[in-house]
């Protein structure tokens, strides 16, 4: 039989590369309960996840739960994110948590953050957006409760580190379902009344609950709306709301809102004392130089003995005046110098003058090209008189003076044999001063 057989550890691979793959066991939502909570020395959380019928065993690495804000032990009833995998050694899949909270505020913690994720893709949070806070406001409106010690201590605090601010207490509502539309009815008042500089948002501690009227979407855009620059302090500095987020400034405690929104006037006046001593000292030191710089001059020689000065200052001037004058005559005859020369070259260059010189060479070419031409005439002439001297010599005619004579057939062909002149036929001879028609009788050879 031939068939191929997996292995254990093929079989286990396969199962959890299938159970990866499904998004479904992804990034799930668990509610349960712990038991056989074990905490590793290495920090990892080894813990069996159950509810009434079925169990899930769970992992939750240190680098997962070093945020957590409780510590989590058998019996607690918990919310955990995670992902569903297979631990390959014993072949069983199991819970990877990534996020756990108590069941009691679970679902005050997935709206959290719902809406987190949602103001946060909108541009709520970004750092482009937020104001500065002022250095030295005049006036602070404080949106809080006015019966919980977060008043208090903002008042204090602004009092003590500077007394010059004016505060004001919006009083709302910090818990409750009341709570959320106070707070931005108050923010909203605020900016209406153009009378603050900056604002403080927050309350005391609390729990997750207690603190949520912080986390609604009202407050939120009441906040984000806000031309004045505010600054929140909710709860203790491990609290964080959607207020924290949106705020122009966050700070850990309401007291440490008001050191924020306030300089401390004891470390103004130590600087206003600093600059003053500096100022002092500056001023002291250029008095000094001031009163050597009068000392310099009251003893120097234009103090002492003005009238010599003055008539110094006159003989400079007459001997700056003559030199003044004897350089203009100087600059002047050069510059002269300069107009004549440029004067005599624009006379040869001036078109006139370069016409007459044209015309001058045109009449001493046209005169030398008469010269040359009738001096070629005459080689020519000469050449010509050579030539039919020479002609002349060659010439028939000449031999016709020796009694010669040119014979010529019907055609008109000279004939200088018999058989060119056939018998009977007219050939016309050709002397010295004319022709003679003849005819051809017959032929006689030189044998003969």
């Amino acid at each position: 039989m031939n068939q191929d057989f997996l292995t254990v550890s093929d079989l286990t691979r396969h199962i959890k590369q299938l159970m990866d793959r499904d998004s479904q066991l992804q990034n799930v939502w668990l509610r349960a309960e712990i038991s056989n909570f074990k905490r590793h020395s290495r920090g990892h959380m080894y813990f069996t996840l159950k509810d009434e019928k079925s169990k899930v065993q769970s992992v939750m690495f240190a680098g997962n739960n070093r945020s957590l804000k409780f510590l989590p032990e058998d019996g607690m009833r918990v919310l955990v994110r995670g992902d569903i995998s297979v631990y390959e050694p014993y072949g069983q899949y199991q819970l990877y948590v990534k996020e756990m909270q108590p069941d009691g505020i679970g679902n005050l913690y997935l709206a959290f953050e719902k809406l987190k994720k949602k103001l946060e893709m909108a541009g709520y949070f970004s750092s482009d957006r937020k104001k500065t806070i002022p250095s030295m406001p005049q006036s602070i409106a404080v949106i809080t409760s006015p019966t919980g010690a977060a008043v208090r201590d903002i008042i204090t605090t602004i009092t003590r580190r500077y007394p010059l601010a004016k505060v004001t207490l919006l009083p709302v509502l910090v818990q409750g379902p009341d709570a959320p539309l106070s707070i931005a009815r108050a923010i909203k008042q605020a900016n209406e009344s153009n009378r603050f500089d900056v604002i403080i948002s927050g309350r005391g501690g609390g729990s997750l609950e207690e603190l949520w009227a912080f986390n609604e979407e009202v407050v939120a855009e009441a906040i984000f709306r806000s031309d004045l620059p505010i600054i929140s302090a909710v709860g203790h500095e491990t609290d964080v709301t959607i207020s924290d987020f949106i705020a122009d400034l966050r700070a850990p405690t309401p007291t440490a809102a008001a050191e924020l929104a306030v300089p401390n006037i004891h470390d103004l006046l130590t600087t206003i004392y600093e600059r003053k001593a500096r100022l002092t000292r500056a001023t002291e030191t250029r008095l000094l130089q001031e009163k050597e710089r009068l000392t310099y001059l009251t003893k120097s020689y234009a103090f002492r003995y003005p009238k010599q000065l003055v008539e110094q200052k006159e003989q400079e001037l007459d001997r700056l005046h003559e030199t003044l004058i004897r350089e203009s005559s100087r600059l002047l005859e050069k510059k002269q110098d300069q107009l004549h020369s440029v004067t005599q070259r624009l006379h040869v260059l001036h078109p006139q003058e370069r016409i007459k010189q044209e015309t001058k060479r045109l009449l001493q070419s046209d005169q030398a090209i008469k010269r040359a031409m009738t001096q070629l005439i005459r080689d020519k002439q000469n050449h010509l008189s050579l030539q039919m001297s020479k002609l002349d010599l060659l010439s028939p005619l000449k031999l016709m003076d020796r009694g010669y004579s040119l014979v010529y057939n019907e055609e008109n062909k000279l004939v200088k044999k018999t058989n060119q002149a056939p018998i009977d036929s007219m050939i016309s001879v050709q002397l010295q001063n004319g022709k003679l028609q003849c005819e051809v009788k017959r032929h006689v050879d030189q044998s003969e």
